[in-house]
């Protein structure tokens, strides 16, 4: 887990590595992240490796990823990821980033459930929702074979 970038798509040393155990060890960077979409590109760049598409913006998408049937956790029974500079992503991931992506859903009722995002966009109001980072969290711990660092 040491190193420069790695190869031209960013993945390399500093990305990717296994320990004596064979637990294999991944980085996401969190300084990389500004709001939602550069989230999805970091968490392509680190685990969508060998893979020819890419996530969409969807946590149902992360989910689905870290069951490990493909990208990088693909024939790995246990991970550890390190987000890295995780405060930056917590900040760009924060209330601002969350209401956004809320009022978005609002705008499509026929692609989401109206009532659903205006109950969340109400509590995330009134400081008792979560943010889309803490909800990033959240999927992950659902994946008790990934070990979270928060670094």
């Amino acid at each position: 887990m040491t190193g420069g970038e790695g190869g031209a798509d960013g993945v390399g040393a500093s990305a990717a590595g296994s320990d004596a155990d064979g637990l294999l060890q991944l980085r996401l960077e969190g300084s990389r992240i500004r709001d939602i979409p550069s989230l999805y590109a970091e968490l392509d760049r680190v685990l969508m490796v060998g893979v020819d598409w890419r996530l969409g913006a969807s946590l149902d998408a992360l989910d689905d990823l870290l069951h490990g049937g493909f990208g990088t956790l693909h024939g790995h029974d246990r991970a550890r990821i390190l987000w890295a500079d995780h405060r930056v992503a917590r900040e760009a991931l924060g209330v601002e980033a969350t209401r956004e992506q809320l009022l978005a859903k609002l705008a499509r009722p026929d692609v989401y459930s109206a009532e659903t995002a205006r109950r969340r966009l109400a509590a995330l109001e009134a400081g008792v929702g979560p943010t889309y980072f803490e909800t990033v969290l959240e999927v992950f711990a659902d994946h008790p074979r990934i070990e979270l660092v928060l670094a």
